[in-house]
């Protein structure tokens, strides 16, 4: 069986991430949505919330599963004996970083594969951080997030939608 992680933080989950988890969702058995818990990172969502929403989001998709880890990746796909990490790439920047992590992962464990895919066009620019700045400045973000999340977005700098 081929079992893929799509790791991230997702904070918050974006059109560009749920494109790739789609595309993903057809390339392999079982793809696992790894919500990253990195207390390095000052999260606008918590982990529960971020899983919550990602499952929301996917549940049409019957071989996707959401998980929430911390630590290391490879140490995490041991434990649930996965094989492929599959990352999004939007420009050549993401690929020179990408590509480094790519090799560190398959230094620590061989067995380790990394499949690129790249963003779908109308997304190659979005980035959650992108939704984050123009929602704390109250900027019109439906065409980054489904609308179901807009509100929740908002309501997190305290902005009344549109």
């Amino acid at each position: 069986m081929k079992r893929a992680v799509y790791p991230g933080s997702f904070d918050p989950i974006t059109f560009g991430h749920l494109d790739i988890i789609e595309r993903s969702a057809k390339i392999v058995d079982e793809l696992i949505v790894g919500v990253l818990n990195n207390s390095a990172k000052n999260s606008l969502f918590s982990i529960e919330d971020r899983v919550k929403m990602i499952k929301g989001k996917t549940s049409h998709l019957s071989n996707v599963k959401v998980v929430s880890f911390d630590g290391l990746l490879v140490d995490f796909m041991e434990q649930i004996d996965a094989t492929i990490i599959i990352r999004g790439l939007r420009a050549v920047t993401d690929f020179e970083y990408e590509l480094q992590i790519a090799q560190g992962n398959h230094v620590q464990k061989p067995e380790i594969e990394t499949i690129f895919l790249t963003s779908s066009l109308q997304y190659s620019y979005l980035s959650s951080t992108i939704v984050k700045e123009f929602a704390s400045y109250g900027g019109d973000i439906s065409h980054f997030v489904p609308e179901d999340l807009i509100p929740l977005i908002y309501a997190k700098y305290n902005i009344k939608e549109n």
